[in-house]
């Protein structure tokens, strides 16, 4: 899956605006950073065929530059020797040899020219790689924050619950003290007709101050 179609689409990326747009930004990283670190390989191969191409133009400058030298000497020699056909053959294929050099350093230049702009590239493709990387390791720490608040946040709510439990198994306690007490209460008294309607109403209150009590717990 190709995210960018040329160099310069990666140069002129807006990192921040693709991960907004993206659906799952941290998988759209990884992808933008894997593109940028294949580009940036093929960038680092182009250089290095440069500097390959470099070293042989350089090696034929020196040959051909030999090569002058000694067409030249060799004409001198024919001057001396009283062979000016010599000397102009001599001076021809010294020509010969100084118009190739020409071409050459031609060529060393262009090739000096290319290097820079791939170092350029390399540099520029370099800072947008680092601010991937930046952005992915931000993630990660936002994630790391997210597990760490969502733990304490469970452990508390977790806290909380065990605490209203506590709360009203303590007032369950309370309301059955209560009830014992009024039970044995009414085994100790003869009972009537009105105390039984006492004892009804009694248990009706008890039970709405248990309901009260329950909501209580609940809401906190």
């Amino acid at each position: 899956m190709g995210l960018f179609t040329r160099f310069t689409d990666i140069i002129n990326a807006n990192i921040n605006s693709m991960l907004d747009k993206a659906e799952d930004p941290e998988k759209m990283i990884k992808l933008i950073i894997q593109e940028m670190d294949e580009t940036l390989g093929e960038v680092r191969a182009s250089a290095a065929k440069y500097i390959a191409e470099k070293k042989i133009v350089q090696r034929n400058i020196i040959t051909v530059e030999k090569s002058i030298a000694g067409w030249n000497n060799k004409a001198e020699v024919a001057i001396q020797k009283d062979r000016e056909d010599l000397a102009k053959l001599a001076l021809k294929e010294k020509h010969k040899a100084t118009e190739q050099l020409n071409h050459l350093t031609d060529d060393m230049a262009k090739l000096d020219e290319f290097l820079l702009a791939v170092q350029d590239d390399g540099n520029r493709l370099q800072e947008k790689l680092t601010e991937a990387k930046r952005k992915q390791q931000s993630y990660v720490l936002r994630q790391q924050s997210a597990e760490v608040r969502l733990k304490v946040r469970t452990q508390a709510v977790v806290h909380n619950i065990d605490e209203a439990i506590t709360r009203f198994e303590r007032f369950q306690q309370k309301i059955d003290r209560v009830e014992a007490q009024v039970e044995a209460y009414d085994l100790s008294q003869p009972k009537n007709l009105e105390s039984e309607f006492r004892e009804l109403e009694a248990q009706a209150r008890i039970e709405d101050e248990l309901e009260q009590l329950k909501k209580k717990v609940v809401n906190g």
